[in-house]
């Protein structure tokens, strides 16, 4: 690991009034009780069940047990002083008998828990932000079609509607989707998440049938909960051409369109990109497009999420010297990356996280303001910001982990570098409050601002926790 020098503190930057100050979980991730309160497997429960696809061969099944530890997870954030918790449902705990038939039975245990989280966090004065899907389709939906099918783009509009109008009294804002772009392209063209598949063809149309899902989801939730907010949460990235050459700014123009612009053009502009369209077709012809579908994914957002870890670098490759694939997202015989046989992810120099992701937090400000251009006067949300480092008790009972807490700085001075320059950015969440289950990387992966011993379940605060608290009682960062 290469470790960041954090620099003097010499000024404050302030945010403005009101910015939300958070931290975000996913609910595979942390909630364990895989099979408690009629849960239903998911894709991650089969994926991490199945040997060779999770290091050491980890699984969900217990996590952070924040199913039944939420009360003393709440009282830790307000401890830290958090005025926002992002947290995901986990759909096979509402609908657990949903089939390509329909949804089934609501389940009232499911819905009685994220109640239940609701009214704690309320109580604890922190508010509430729910995000409808973080990965974990339920099998049987898989065993369908997955996100390949229309069907379940149209059974997650409906699964919306029941949480929003469960929820929808209490909570101001709804996200429909957390990163599509990794449920569409790792999930399904280099198979590196759940649910494994490897076919470039079925993760274009993961693509749109999430697209329009995020469509769909929009309008359930309006016709549900008409005073809360809908968002939607992209990890956009700032994809850095290595040299002005014009070979590779055309490899960074098509990772950005399948990074960047498959998903923001249909949701802001009602259409696909025609240099996508065009560079994709010898793998599909997109009729899975069908006539209406634009205008449901163009609905209005009241905000959008953005999510930034890492800068993406690329160059145009040439078979005359091995490939390099420094895309952050395994090393994979498959790629994520359709349509890109000469576009490689050279290695970067510099100071790197855990994961191997290069620091650079000029992209933080570069992907805010890339939003505010294109769509002036939408509401902006960092939903996930954070780095993994190897972290340890210390003899002491503590956990210094200065790299993120230098980490942290960086990225939270860049995002008052977009405010400045008039992004409309309104808040802040850290990935994560918790040590979770880390995906495919299983739990040898630590991103949270809490240290979880995983045997016994103890949370400790960590360096970065007691940072971020001072951020958010000053309402300031010191650079």
């Amino acid at each position: 690991m290469t470790t960041t020098q954090a620099s003097a503190a010499t000024a404050e930057l302030s945010f403005p009034r009101g910015f939300l100050w958070g931290s975000a979980t996913a609910a595979y991730q942390v909630e364990g009780a895989a099979a408690e309160g009629g849960r239903t497997p998911s894709i991650w429960d089969t994926f991490s069940h199945t040997p060779g696809k999770i290091v050491n061969g980890d699984t969900g099944d217990v996590a952070d047990d924040h199913y039944h530890r939420y009360r003393d997870d709440v009282a830790l954030m307000a401890r830290l002083g958090l005025t926002s918790y992002r947290f995901s449902v986990s759909w096979p705990r509402i609908t657990p008998q949903v089939t390509a038939d329909g949804l089934g039975p609501v389940n009232p245990e499911g819905l009685a828990f994220y109640s239940a989280l609701v009214d704690e966090l309320i109580a604890a004065g922190i508010t509430p932000s729910v995000t409808l899907y973080h990965w974990d389709l339920p099998q049987a939906l898989e065993d369908a079609g997955g996100w390949t099918s229309r069907r379940t783009a149209e059974l997650f509009g409906e699964y919306a509607e029941i949480v929003a109008a469960a929820l929808g009294d209490r909570v101001p804002l709804f996200i429909t989707l957390n990163e599509p772009w990794c449920s569409a392209y790792l999930g399904y063209a280099s198979g590196v998440h759940a649910p494994g598949r490897t076919d470039d063809a079925a993760a274009l149309s993961a693509v749109h049938h999430l697209n329009l899902a995020h469509g769909l989801a929009t309008a359930a939730v309006r016709r549900a909960a008409p005073a809360a907010r809908v968002a939607l949460t992209l990890n956009l990235a700032w994809v850095v051409p290595e040299t002005d050459s014009a070979l590779d700014a055309d490899a960074a123009w098509r990772v950005d369109g399948l990074q960047n612009r498959v998903f923001l053009d249909p949701v802001l502009h009602g259409h696909y990109p025609a240099d996508v369209l065009a560079d994709t077709a010898h793998v599909t012809d997109w009729s899975f497009v069908e006539a209406g579908d634009l205008e449901i994914i163009r609905a209005p957002l009241d905000v959008l999420g953005v999510n930034y870890y890492t800068p993406t670098q690329v160059r145009h490759w040439t078979r005359e010297r091995p490939k390099e694939n420094a895309d952050g997202h395994g090393d994979t015989r498959a790629s994520p990356w359709i349509a890109c046989d000469d576009v490689e992810f050279p290695i970067q120099h510099g100071p790197k996280t855990d994961m191997g992701w290069s620091i650079d937090a000029r992209g933080m400000t570069e992907v805010l303001l890339r939003v505010a251009r294109e769509a002036p006067g939408l509401e902006i949300m960092v939903t996930e910001s954070g780095a993994a480092f190897p972290d340890v008790v210390g003899a002491d009972g503590r956990v210094a982990d200065p790299d993120r807490v230098e980490y942290l700085r960086m990225h939270l001075a860049a995002v008052h570098r977009a405010v400045a320059a008039g992004a409309p950015v309104s808040g802040y969440y850290v990935w994560s409050l918790l040590d979770n289950f880390e995906w495919a990387w299983g739990y040898g992966k630590r991103f949270g601002i809490v240290h979880v011993d995983y045997d016994t379940q103890v949370r400790t605060l960590k360096n970065s926790a007691l940072f971020y608290a001072d951020v958010i009682r000053r309402n300031t960062v010191r650079v």
